[in-house]
Parts: structure tokens; C-alpha cells; sequence
């Protein structure tokens, strides 16, 4: 990835809240805890997932930035909404947890220097060494990915409506 490709990814990576803040005025406060099928997630816990992965993200960052070659945590996101029952945790909480840990880090890695970038950690889902550059095309690419699941949420809601 050249400089300008990183750079275009760091500015959608900084926009993903604002994104994701545009999406839920749009969205109904009625139908945040509808389900499409009973084990997919519901707007609300997809707010509250978002909360723990940038969590974990802004954690896995600092830890490519100081501590490359080190080993990077993983989580089971479906037991973690299971097990902390996401619906009963505070969503605007979860808002705000998200909207700082991103704030954050975007201040962190927008002006870091190439040589950076090529920091690798060791992350037990994948073989290969897992690059600061691979990390960012994943965050980058997080939020818009769950916007389109709560407009699809919300579109097979109100589809339920018609009924």
C-alpha cells in the first residue's frame, strides 16, 4: 500500500462514527432491538459490539506501534454478545466508548511515519505475520460494513411491519 492509499483509509477510518451517528438518526428507536433471525444481532448489540471491538483495536494499534512482534488478543464476538448480554448494557455508553477509543486513535496513527507501518504482530487467527496495514484495512472498513447491516436491519423490519 503507497502513502496515499494509507492516507485515503486513516480518513475513512476517521469518519466511521460520524457515519455511523448519520445512520442511526435514520433509524427508529422502536426497532433497535429486532433481530432479523435469532442469532443474528440486533442494531442495539451492534452498537455495543462496536463499542468492544474499537476497544480491542485501539489496544491491538498501540500494541503494533510499541510493542512490534509481540502477540495480539483475540476475542469470540458472538460469546461476548451472548455472555455480557449486549441488550442490557447501555447503548449510548457504548457510543461514546466508540466515538473516544476511534477519536483517539486517529490521533495517533495520522501522522505516524512510514516505517511504522510495516510493524507486525502476531495475531493467532492467522498464519501469516499480521501487518499494521492489515489492521487499518480491517477498522477502516468496520463500521461502514455494520452500517450496512443495520439499514438492511431496518429494512427487513419494516418489511415485518407490512405483515
Amino acid at each position: 500500500m503507497d502513502a496515499e492509499q494509507r492516507k485515503d483509509l486513516i480518513e475513512q477510518y476517521r469518519r466511521g462514527y460520524d457515519e455511523l451517528a448519520a445512520c442511526l438518526n435514520d433509524i427508529p428507536a422502536e426497532m433497535w432491538q429486532f433481530k432479523p433471525e435469532p442469532h443474528e444481532w440486533s442494531v442495539h448489540e451492534i452498537i455495543v459490539h462496536l463499542a468492544d471491538s474499537e476497544s480491542n483495536s485501539a489496544l491491538r494499534a498501540r500494541l503494533l506501534i510499541a510493542e512490534p512482534g509481540g502477540a495480539l488478543m483475540v476475542y469470540d464476538q458472538d460469546l461476548w454478545a451472548k455472555a455480557l448480554d449486549y441488550h442490557s448494557q447501555d447503548w449510548q455508553d457504548a457510543l461514546q466508548i466508540l466515538k473516544y477509543a476511534r477519536k483517539s486513535t486517529y490521533a495517533l496513527i495520522k501522522d505516524l511515519p512510514d516505517e511504522i507501518w510495516v510493524h507486525t504482530a502476531r495475531h493467532p487467527e492467522y498464519d501469516e505475520p499480521y501487518h499494521f496495514e492489515m489492521w487499518l484495512k480491517i477498522y477502516a472498513g468496520h463500521i461502514p460494513g455494520h452500517i450496512k447491516q443495520i439499514q438492511n436491519n431496518h429494512k427487513l423490519w419494516l418489511e415485518s411491519q407490512e405483515v
